[in-house]
């Protein structure tokens, strides 16, 4: 009579390998070799009908922890400068890889089952309930209100206000941008000159409305030297500078 087994689904060698361990109730950092070899070749040897595909993974397995067993049963050499690595470490590492993401999985499976039960519904509340304001008696609110605590309120409100001014920036001036082309004020000297055919320099620039408006204007008149309309004439240093005009009216 044949004896029928039937086997836990296992994801992978790994988990078997995983299994294993936790049967027999052992630490993944001193695996028993020998023992856990010998007890997955009694699982690979139970599915035997089970898919090739996944059979080889299984085997590959088999053939890695036979590898470690036999390596763990060779003497070791008498004499070694540094100590030899266990053949265990590689197998110990993958393990502990494997299992941090097996908890990983596990706890997302989880997150996903809780999250099932969470449900969602658009609020319902009707258009008359939203409007409602709740009615407010003035005569109730102002019962115990004199003129002394309406000052007192007052007077904490405007404190308050006053604190959130800046002592020194609240004394700043306003920043304003003087709003002048250089090709409009080219255009106005040129019509300038075409009436002024002498003038000073000093008074073109005394003329003028403010520190931006000066500059503007010292660049226009050295924008009219360079394209020869006007030039200009000094006798000493620090002399009032004269400008003539070439332009004809």
């Amino acid at each position: 009579m044949e004896m029928t087994v039937k086997l836990q689904a296992f994801e992978g060698p790994l988990d078997l390998l995983l299994h294993l361990l936790e049967k027999n109730k052992v630490s993944i950092y001193d695996i028993p070799i020998v023992e856990i070899t010998n007890q997955y070749m009694e699982y690979i040897a139970e599915m035997q009908r089970q898919d090739l595909n996944v059979m080889s993974e299984f085997l590959v397995m088999a053939a890695t922890l036979i590898d470690i067993k036999s390596r763990m049963l060779l003497p070791a050499p008498e004499k070694e400068e540094e100590e030899a690595e266990d053949p265990r470490a590689e197998l110990v590492r993958q393990l502990l890889e494997y299992k941090m993401y097996k908890c990983m999985a596990s706890e997302l499976k989880d997150r996903q089952i809780d999250a099932e039960r969470v449900l969602f519904k658009e609020p319902t509340i009707p258009p008359e309930v939203l409007e409602y304001e709740e009615p407010v008696n003035l005569s109730e609110l102002v019962s115990d209100m004199t003129l002394a605590k309406l000052n007192r309120i007052f007077r904490n409100i405007m404190k308050k206000q006053a604190d959130k001014i800046d002592p020194i920036r609240s004394k700043f001036g306003k920043i304003e941008k003087e709003e002048i082309s250089l090709e409009e004020k080219m255009a106005y000297l040129e019509a300038y000159c075409q009436v002024h055919s002498h003038f000073s320099f000093r008074s073109l620039l005394e003329a003028q409305m403010g520190k931006m408006e000066v500059i503007v204007t010292f660049l226009a008149v050295l924008e009219l030297m360079k394209t020869g309309k006007i030039y200009i004439a000094q006798e000493k240093t620090f002399d009032d500078i004269d400008i003539r005009s070439k332009i004809v009216a």
